[in-house]
């Protein structure tokens, strides 16, 4: 039966690790390495690992960085922050990631997609698709870390990268980030049913209830959170968490 992946997706602030709600008022949470450690020992599925202010600094996610998650991680990794070139690909693979994630670069370039699949193949490369509605209650895809809006309605986009060569989406509500309350069902479900690769749900996920939702009425192929994994519960006292796959059941 198959059984999708739930995932982690840690934000990188200055080398640590944040939490956010709406993509504001950041929270310090700890340090990464030390968070990979844990979800080691607690053997997730995969990591995912995002410098949210590398695009606005124009820089590149901190390759030492990559490097020592590497060295660490037990489990499959994928980075994303300040990509811009198919050298700052090649240089985040070589330093140990499995897959990379685009957002701003692809929402300014979608060619840059094709290219970088055409390098490196699709699976390596998947693109993280932020929604917002605008202040005219217009659902657009946004980039530079949720402050610009594109042209893009979030299907229009969604379709485009898979074109492009895309491998993978991250579906992700800035409206709902951080809020515990769960998906925005509607949004993952009109870009899974829209597209034939593998879409991944993000942002409000709170309980293991709001997982099985994203997979059962969202049609999500995995399953990401933040704040579900770093956060004992609703009250928010931090605490690196995994559910044991006794307790997420899909069927």
């Amino acid at each position: 039966m198959f059984r999708p992946r739930i995932i982690p997706v840690l934000l990188l602030k200055d080398l640590a690790v944040v939490k956010s709600v709406q993509f504001r008022n950041h929270k310090y949470i700890g340090d990464p390495i030390n968070a990979v450690r844990l979800f080691n020992d607690l053997e997730a599925d995969e990591l995912v690992f995002l410098d949210i202010t590398a695009a606005k600094r124009n820089r590149l996610i901190s390759l030492d960085f990559v490097r020592a998650v590497g060295e660490e991680s037990q489990m499959p990794f994928c980075v994303g922050g300040g990509i811009t070139t198919v050298e700052n690909i090649k240089t985040i693979l070589a330093a140990g990631a499995e897959k990379v994630v685009l957002n701003t670069c692809a929402g300014r370039d979608p060619d840059f997609v094709k290219a970088a699949s055409d390098e490196f193949g699709s699976s390596t490369i998947v693109v993280c698709i932020d929604v917002k509605r605008t202040l005219f209650n217009v659902e657009r895809t946004w980039i530079v870390g949720g402050s610009r809006a594109t042209r893009f309605s979030p299907l229009d986009f969604a379709k485009l990268m898979e074109d492009k060569g895309a491998g993978e989406l991250i579906v992700q509500s800035i409206e709902k980030d951080g809020t515990m309350e769960g998906y925005d069902l509607d949004l993952t479900r009109s870009i899974s049913q829209a597209v034939s690769i593998p879409v991944v749900a993000l942002g409000g996920a709170g309980r293991n209830e709001d997982l099985v939702d994203g997979y059962r009425y969202g049609f999500a192929n995995g399953l990401a959170a933040g704040s579900l994994f770093v956060y004992q519960d609703r009250r928010r006292g931090v605490l690196i968490n995994y559910p044991e796959k006794r307790d997420v059941t899909f069927d």
